[in-house]
């Protein structure tokens, strides 16, 4: 989807184009067209069985009905010789064809009750294994803020989780907002939650399968909610502790990069943007400490990598309409600088 602005801005649909055809080199697996009927995980596949068996009663319903129609249309059509000054014959009332048509309907309609009554509360009752991992996901204008409170981890866009090949392990999230209402949505994984203000929500998924599994935000929050997109990348147990082991390590300290560090703490970045082990405490964007550890820029906008990066600096506003990221107006040499610091964030 495009979002106009300053003339149409078409790159952004170059943008997404390459974003879309470009592979990924970590070597996991990606679910890049989320099909709700291709499920990973045990939320997302119960509510697909549900999805399957409401689309077979109505499907059956609609050919029942067209049906009927069809064959009245045929049987009962205008003949060479018909009288067209006759009425036809009038039937009034039929107490076995009205206790059809109201019974048949109740009883699908309770049926799909109960169905969908028992499906939403598996998925809400779900008793929690012992290897229970916790994620807080907080809705931002227009990105996601991923915490990880037993790790002391903090995070932009991408949820990384450990995979549940025997169902022994799972990821309870927990949905906040910090401004207006949100969606989180993982088609194969689970179904949607709101992130609303001042209220905590809750959802769980189980991934089956290591891979990168595509999301977004299905509930309309503003001028980039179309590109305000995520990530779920599932990982083996042992690579998750990894990752989890790299992320709490604060910013590498590279003393040949003291200058472009120097240009970085000079700028209102430091206001907005939080870097472990610096000056850096800004809240209000996300946390830079491993920046190139993550996959896209702009939540999902633009791949992760120098030309990409450098743009982004240079103005956000190119790529991502609209955003609260201004363009900082910098010099060549400024921006160059900045970007070679922030390169250095992995």
């Amino acid at each position: 989807m495009v979002t106009a602005g300053r003339g149409g801005n078409v790159e952004l649909f170059g943008y997404q184009l390459i974003a879309y055809l470009q592979t990924q080199v970590s070597g996991l697996s990606e679910h890049r067209v989320a099909n709700i009927f291709k499920p990973f995980a045990s939320p997302a596949e119960w509510e697909s069985n549900l999805g399957v068996l409401v689309i077979a009663i109505t499907a059956g319903i609609f050919v029942v009905v067209a049906g009927l129609i069809a064959f009245t249309l045929i049987r009962f059509r205008r003949r060479v010789g018909d009288d067209l000054h006759q009425e036809p014959p009038q039937v009034y009332g039929s107490t076995q064809i009205e206790v059809a048509w109201t019974v048949i309907p109740i009883l699908i309609v309770f049926v799909l009750i109960g169905v969908t009554a028992r499906v939403i509360a598996s998925v809400q009752n779900a008793s929690p294994p012992k290897n229970m991992l916790k994620v807080r996901v907080i809705g931002h204008q227009w990105w996601w803020e991923v915490v990880y409170p037993d790790y002391s981890v903090v995070t932009a866009n991408e949820v990384h989780v450990p995979y549940s090949r025997d169902g022994k392990v799972a990821t309870y999230l927990e949905l906040q907002s910090a401004d207006v209402i949100h969606s989180f949505w993982a088609p194969q994984l689970s179904g949607k939650m709101d992130l609303i203000p001042n209220r905590t929500n809750y959802m769980w998924i189980d991934p089956r399968e290591a891979g990168v599994y595509f999301g977004n935000c299905a509930e309309y929050c503003g001028t980039q909610h179309a590109n305000m997109m995520l990530r779920v990348i599932a990982q083996e147990p042992a690579d998750f502790q990894k990752w989890i082991a790299g992320q709490q390590k604060p910013a590498m300290a590279d003393g040949q990069l003291s200058a472009q560090r120097a240009v970085y703490g000079s700028l209102s970045c430091v206001s907005c943007h939080s870097i472990r082990g610096t000056a850096s405490l800004g809240k209000f964007g996300p946390d830079l400490t491993h920046l190139m550890d993550r996959q896209t820029i702009g939540a999902g906008v633009l791949d992760n990598n120098h030309q990409n990066l450098r743009a982004w600096v240079n103005d956000p506003q190119d790529p991502k309409p609209g955003c609260f990221m201004p363009s900082m107006k910098l010099t060549d040499s400024q921006l160059d600088q900045v970007v070679a610091y922030l390169e250095s964030l992995k």
